[in-house]
């Protein structure tokens, strides 16, 4: 194995804060620096790592995959710098309310673990989650922290990626056990599909993650993850869903394992929330939780990429 080069910390912020506005220029006036620092500092670090950090994409800097890993890496250092200044012998509070606007899942399965210790530690904070799938607006009056699918187009807020995740065709045991377990697309073709309502679906991402299926017919549409869940274990047809959620229910099987999309989940926050301290704990503790549970939202990462998105 190649030895990696020492870095610079002060790097890693860098590349964090290129991907959040996937321009060097924006990233660049968020950090009070020149443009042409970014982009020394960037080659710097892809230098030192002997990998591609960011590819050019409609205009944009997107992550990379070993990119991605490193901002997850980046992030985790940012979070506990953030932390310094909550620790210490005087162990301040952390009071005050947080709005966070969330898709269902990612509610239901990692904000409750990634929130738990911290309301257990601060009792002056109060957390309220109103659960939506919608993509994230310029300004989202009475939120402070929005999760969605897919990476935002927002000016004057910050996004920051979370983590990816897979999605796959689901079925309940007892329905493939009357129907045979397809074997291929064409076998699959006939059974009804469980997704969302096509015409009230504004998340572009998820629109791929039906076309990437475009065999399959939709006949049974919901707006929340949940309903696809019980239709698919009460074996109304084949659902497509998020395998964190799916995986945890033993009368699931995988249809067609091979056949899987991946997407991504981001956070949204206003600059001046930001700087709340409420809101600041709160990002920084959804952000450990994803880190820490990485394996459940890509148990498809041994999977061929050219299936992934």
């Amino acid at each position: 194995m190649n030895r990696v080069k020492t870095l610079d910390p002060s790097d890693l912020l860098i590349l964090l804060s290129v991907s959040r506005t996937g321009r060097y220029v924006d990233a660049a006036d968020s950090l009070g620096v020149s443009h042409t620092t970014v982009s020394r500092r960037i080659s710097a670090l892809e230098e030192s790592l002997g990998v591609r950090l960011f590819t050019k994409w409609g205009g944009q800097w997107e992550l990379t995959e070993p990119g991605k890993h490193v901002a997850g890496v980046a992030a985790e250092i940012e979070a506990s710098l953030d932390g310094l200044s909550l620790t210490g012998l005087s162990n301040p509070q952390v009071s005050g309310t947080v709005r966070i606007s969330s898709t269902a899942g990612f509610a239901a399965y990692f904000l409750s673990g990634a929130l738990g210790p911290l309301l257990a530690k601060h009792s002056g904070l109060l957390v309220e989650v109103v659960t939506a799938t919608r993509r994230a607006t310029q300004q989202r009056p009475g939120v402070d922290i929005e999760i969605v699918v897919g990476k935002p187009h927002v000016v004057s807020a910050e996004a920051i990626w979370l983590g990816d995740y897979d999605m796959g065709l689901y079925a309940n045991e007892s329905y493939l056990g009357e129907i045979d377990n397809p074997e291929s697309m064409q076998e699959l073709v006939r059974h009804p599909l469980i997704y969302f309502v096509d015409s009230m679906l504004q998340i572009d991402d998820l629109n791929r993650a039906r076309s990437h299926f475009p065999e399959l017919r939709t006949r049974f549409a919901s707006t929340d993850v949940f309903v696809h869940l019980e239709a698919t274990r009460g074996g109304t047809g084949v659902g497509l869903l998020p395998c964190f959620i799916a995986d945890r229910y033993s009368d699931l099987i995988r249809v067609l394992p091979e056949r899987f999309q991946r997407l991504s989940f981001w956070l949204v926050c206003r600059p001046p929330p930001l700087r709340s301290t409420a809101i600041r704990e709160v990002v920084n503790a959804i952000r450990r939780e994803v880190t820490r549970r990485q394996a459940e939202l890509l148990p498809l990462s041994g999977a061929p990429a050219a299936s992934s998105a």
